[in-house]
């Protein structure tokens, strides 16, 4: 019996759900997200517009006899940051010939299992890489973390909160803004993180919960050195339990109760290393179109050709909504 289009796609959209999943579980940074609220779903639009309160609305009057007249001034405290839809596609083709060399209906299914896993892994790892690193070639409309070298939609400026930070976010330049809230937080390791690196990460993390307006700090990702490093500071305080208690599972490392996660794409920029981002999820988000979330289309055969294909379809963005909740430490890989 022939394999129908409507097979093959539902044989997708059942891989679909497991390859999301898939997906956020092995990016520190997406998985994250999808745990502590860090991703949020738009209908629509031609652009996301994010409100941030950026002065304050209006001013207090002491009463001392209660006939003081009341200031009624007030200040339009909003200012819109708007980003651009960032969009991208990968087709899943299977070709009349494959489908003869393949006899039999599980085969042919098998190709698609194959071929869907393979295209969510590109997808996987090309996102992964901008937004922890702007180092994809194809995704270059997507936002960063990475903004060691300041420019559009990089959120983390390599530089102490005000005036040396000038990364451009959502179309609103920091340093012309001037809010606490836009500042990321910054400290450096000085390439020593056994002498300084505890000390960084307690000022960031501080710094960053002076200002929040919500939550704290939920994910630290780290460099691969970095981490390691961490591990080390903290071995002489480490307790061994007995092994039958153990759980068997990942090796996990927390600071202040955030999860520390290692990732190989953190960046290293014109000398710079990012070693760890401390990312609170009220602050940083992804903003991905509701019918945008990796959406695969039905299997249609392709004009003119003996094949036949499906795509898998993206429609997002990283936004900011208050970096001041956030972080970056620098050169913390040597020890």
């Amino acid at each position: 019996m022939a394999i129908t289009n409507d097979l093959l796609s539902s044989t997708l959209y059942s891989i679909r759900d497991g390859e999301v999943d898939e997906l956020y579980k092995k990016l520190p940074f997406l998985d994250d997200a999808k745990k502590h609220g860090g991703i949020e779903y738009e209908d629509g639009g031609i652009k996301i517009q994010r409100p941030l309160s950026v002065a304050e609305h209006s001013t207090i009057s002491q009463m001392a006899t209660g006939y003081e007249p009341v200031s009624l001034a007030v200040a339009d405290v909003l200012k819109p940051a708007i980003y651009d839809w960032a969009d991208f596609v990968a087709p899943i083709v299977i070709s009349k010939k494959e489908e003869l060399e393949n006899s039999g209906e599980k085969a042919i299914v098998k190709i698609v299992e194959a071929r869907m896993r393979s295209v969510m892994s590109l997808l996987r790892r090309e996102l992964n890489k901008q937004i922890i690193a702007n180092t994809s070639a194809t995704l270059t409309n997507v936002g960063t973390l990475n903004g060691v070298t300041p420019g559009a939609n990089r959120f983390f400026d390599d530089a102490a909160p005000g005036a040396g930070q000038t990364c451009v976010v959502g179309g609103l330049a920091k340093n012309t803004l001037n809010v606490p809230g836009f500042f990321n937080q910054f400290q450096t390791a000085g390439g020593a993180f056994g002498t300084n690196g505890l000390g960084a990460m307690h000022n960031i993390y501080t710094a960053a919960n002076v200002i929040t307006p919500m939550g704290e700090i939920n994910s630290i990702i780290a460099s691969t050195a970095a981490f390691a490093n961490y591990k080390r500071s903290l071995f002489i305080n480490e307790r061994y339990i007995d092994e039958k208690t153990l759980d068997g599972g990942r090796m996990a490392l927390a600071y202040a109760g955030a999860m520390i996660s290692a990732d190989s794409d953190m960046p290293t920029t014109a000398g710079v290393i990012s070693s760890m981002y401390f990312i609170n999820f009220d602050g940083v988000k992804m903003c991905i179109h509701k019918d945008g979330d990796f959406a695969v289309s039905p299997f249609e055969y392709i004009s003119g050709t003996t094949a036949r294909a499906a795509t898998v379809y993206f429609k997002g963005q990283l936004i900011a909504d208050h970096l001041g909740s956030c972080g970056l430490l620098v050169n913390g890989d040597t020890f």
